[in-house]
């Protein structure tokens, strides 16, 4: 057992280093002069290339961070009197600071709570139905999770499914993409089939957690809902002045599928990481391994063990439920030293 370093490899994917297309592109970016706020080649040719990729005519914008993508873009659909139906673990609702209800100047944030990440369109029914006229919210919006934050992957069907139930309530369908190549890469099917073609409205794309530095794109399926979108991103401070350099990273992902790549690599890697912690830890998955994330219970005295080993990762559901996440850049010989350390420990 190790103790003579820090280790979050398996803390997040967003501990990973960039990519090496992605740093390549940026270099390549880092030349002469180009024009600024948006008006460069590179971000052109990322909106192209984005179009081809989902097979149809949308508007792309670009953000900082997956929590401007999330909240600016529901933002854009809802009303201070609307509400939104997400379920209880998604990331608009535990991890970015009520910032939907900054954004959106009031909009509530109404819960499912299935086991695996999902929404559960007959609790999503029974809100609906739970708010009568003017005395409650006008339901706006349903926000899904792709992958989810418990690692699990819609099907088309479940997406369609969802996206049906939008349509038939009068309804907008937003798709929180952060890990969406993770989702695209485990299912094998073309982009919009579980995008604009099951009936999702709006999506945020993320790149950071497949290998790009920083900035996330909000994709708009229905144009007409883009409508004056590029003042709200102004105004919240996420126009970049400089834009190539969040453009040109982007490139490297998107040219030559390098995004599944990373997202192909992951995910085995997370099957590779769920397989051994069973066979040589005799540690079962809490949730199933869809995408690139495990998640295995663990009591306090093998937390403080690995800790003291040096590894870092996050509890994700109390009393005991550790998520250990793979990147694009997880390698089997950081996998063999966790499940060496976990062995040994045991």
């Amino acid at each position: 057992m190790r103790a003579d370093t820090i280790r979050h490899d398996f803390a997040s994917d967003n501990t990973a280093a960039i990519c090496p297309e992605a740093w390549t592109a940026l270099e390549e970016a880092n030349t002469n002069y180009a024009p600024a706020y948006g008006e460069d080649e590179w971000t052109a040719e990322v909106c192209g290339r984005v179009r081809k990729i989902f097979e149809v005519d949308c508007d792309v914008y670009f953000v900082f961070t997956g929590t401007a993508a999330n909240a600016l873009g529901l933002a854009q659909l809802c009303q201070p009197f609307h509400g939104v139906i997400c379920h209880e673990r998604a990331h608009i609702q535990t991890d970015e600071g009520g910032a939907t209800e900054f954004y959106t100047r009031g909009a509530k944030l109404f819960l499912t709570n299935s086991s695996h990440g999902k929404i559960d369109l007959g609790q999503a029914e029974r809100l609906f139905e739970q708010q009568v006229e003017l005395h409650g919210h006008m339901m706006r919006a349903i926000s899904i999770a792709q992958a989810t934050e418990l690692g699990t992957v819609y099907t088309p069907d479940e997406v369609e499914a969802i996206g049906g139930f939008a349509r038939a309530h009068r309804m907008l369908l937003h798709m929180d993409g952060a890990r969406f190549a993770n989702a695209v890469a485990s299912l094998g099917c073309a982009p919009k089939t579980i995008t604009w073609k099951a009936g999702v409205d709006i999506l945020s794309f993320g790149g950071t957690k497949n290998g790009v530095a920083a900035g996330e794109l909000v994709i708009f399926f229905d144009k007409k809902s883009s409508r004056d979108f590029q003042y709200r991103v102004k105004q919240a401070g996420h126009l970049g002045s400089k834009m190539r350099f969040f453009a040109a990273p982007w490139l490297g992902l998107l040219n030559g599928d390098v995004w599944l790549r990373n997202a192909r690599h992951a995910n085995q890697a997370a099957r590779e990481l769920a397989q051994r912690l069973r066979n040589e830890a005799g540690m079962k998955n809490v949730f199933p391994v869809e995408a690139n994330a495990v998640f295995v219970r663990m009591g306090d005295q093998l937390v403080r063990a690995l800790h003291a080993c040096g590894w870092r990762f996050y509890k994700f559901v109390e009393p005991d439920v550790y998520r250990l996440m793979c990147s694009w850049s997880t390698t089997d010989e950081e996998i063999s030293m966790l499940v060496g350390d976990l062995v040994a420990i045991k």
